[in-house]
């Protein structure tokens, strides 16, 4: 099994487990009848053969039983979307039972995309980069000055590429209780900035990858400064506007934007998340996640305020819109060719599967190398790739994301997403 799909639940727990030390807290379809959505049927545009269309139903039916599978294992509830470039794209939503009583998820249901915002905020730095407003050597001093640490060292292109030297603001004490739901506080990015510390063990800017959300909300000021517009505003302008993403748009708060369902999210109570991290820290009684009970010890953690990830995760989409704009983006309609290879050159991190290129995943999997990013809040985790060419495109977003670190619903979460992958890129 590739490391793919591990390697998003070890950053996700690293960032968390963090956090929780430094505090001393010692802290989607065919023939579904649970979904409108459905997924064989030729598109308007264009009728698949006869063998796709056999393929694609196959793989269809043995992915919503995987779907099931996960969901009652622990991943609560699935949706996931396969766009193979020919034919109508394969749509599943799956859940656990008990879930129902909350909501009957619909594979163009709005989710909570994480770190997948790390992507749009790349690309939109990078059209800056193309239209000579910000350099990739440029140092963060010179676009923030005073406001990070060594930011006379650090380039643009280390913030994007999280060579940076700087740390996680998920490390602090500050933020942990905004982190779990336990502390209403609405964070601004330089406050977040203000409680980052270096990387520990310390390393000098450029010379190590390491994950940091700290990098994203630079680079969102850095936008800021350079257009004398907000990033929800170039968001719209260039991004979701342009490519009809009309169900997309970036968080202020825990609130969900009115007139479309959205994904219910949960993470395992205290008791199960201290035996979760059990052998990897000890977690107090009641150390957890705020929110409503719900059945077999789990919380919804659905309006836990999103909002201080910004540039960094902050983005609220559906599977379909964030396959728009990842197969844009890599088969070349939003960025000149310079850039989009600046963007797919890549260090390595081994932990994400493969390299991190400016903002873009490049994850090697059984059935051949993928680009995109993954996505963790609480109570959301989500895998978004597309092949080389941005032809084809895979979704898979998960209710939970501390839930699928149990042994049984982490096999399952992994078994799905290497058949939709693998089904993706025709193999």
């Amino acid at each position: 099994m590739s490391a793919f799909t591990s390697s998003r639940r070890h950053r996700i727990l690293r960032g968390a487990l963090g956090v929780t030390l430094a505090t001393g807290m010692g802290a989607v379809l065919m023939g579904c009848s649970e979904s409108p959505s459905h997924g064989t049927g030729p598109s308007d545009g264009a009728r698949p053969s006869a063998g796709h269309s056999a393929a694609n139903t196959t793989a269809g039916k043995q992915l919503t039983g995987l779907a099931q599978k996960a969901a009652d294992a622990g991943s609560l509830g699935v949706i996931v979307r396969v766009d193979t470039g020919t034919g109508k794209p394969v749509e599943i939503a799956r859940q656990a039972a008990w879930t129902k009583d909350d909501h009957r998820l619909a594979a163009d249901d709005r989710f909570r995309v994480g770190s997948n915002t790390k992507t749009l905020t790349a690309t939109l730095v990078l059209q800056q980069v193309a239209d000579n407003k910000i350099g990739l050597e440029d140092t963060v001093e010179k676009w923030l000055p005073g406001l990070v640490e060594g930011g006379q060292d650090i380039t643009v292109r280390m913030l994007l590429n999280h060579t940076s030297g700087l740390g996680d603001f998920l490390l602090t004490p500050q933020f942990l209780p905004s982190l779990t739901g336990q502390e209403q506080r609405t964070w601004t990015p330089r406050e977040l900035l203000a409680v980052t510390p270096r990387q520990n063990p310390p390393a000098e800017p450029g010379t190590k990858y390491s994950y940091s959300n700290a990098n994203y909300e630079a680079l969102g000021l850095i936008l800021e400064k350079a257009t004398g517009q907000t990033l929800a505003d170039q968001i719209e302008e260039k991004i979701t506007k342009p490519l009809d993403m009309n169900d997309s748009n970036l968080a202020t708060g825990a609130d969900w934007k009115a007139g479309k369902p959205h994904v219910r999210g949960y993470e395992p109570d205290a008791g199960r998340l201290k035996a979760i991290l059990s052998g990897t820290v000890d977690l107090p009684q009641r150390v957890g996640f705020d929110g409503p009970p719900r059945p077999n010890d789990n919380i919804d953690t659905s309006a836990i305020d999103p909002s201080w990830s910004w540039a960094a995760g902050g983005m609220v989409s559906t599977a379909q819109d964030w396959q728009r704009f990842l197969t844009a983006l890599v088969s070349g309609e939003l960025l000149p060719k310079e850039q989009m290879k600046q963007m797919r050159t890549t260090v390595d991190a081994p932990e994400e599967g493969g390299g991190y290129g400016l903002g873009l995943m490049k994850v090697d999997t059984p059935c051949g190398t993928v680009w995109g990013h993954t996505g963790g809040l609480p109570g959301y985790s989500s895998e978004i790739y597309t092949d080389t060419g941005g032809h084809r495109s895979i979704a898979v977003l998960t209710a939970t994301n501390f839930g699928i670190k149990e042994k049984t619903a982490a096999s399952a979460n992994k078994a799905l997403v290497t058949k939709a992958t693998c089904h993706m890129l025709g193999k």
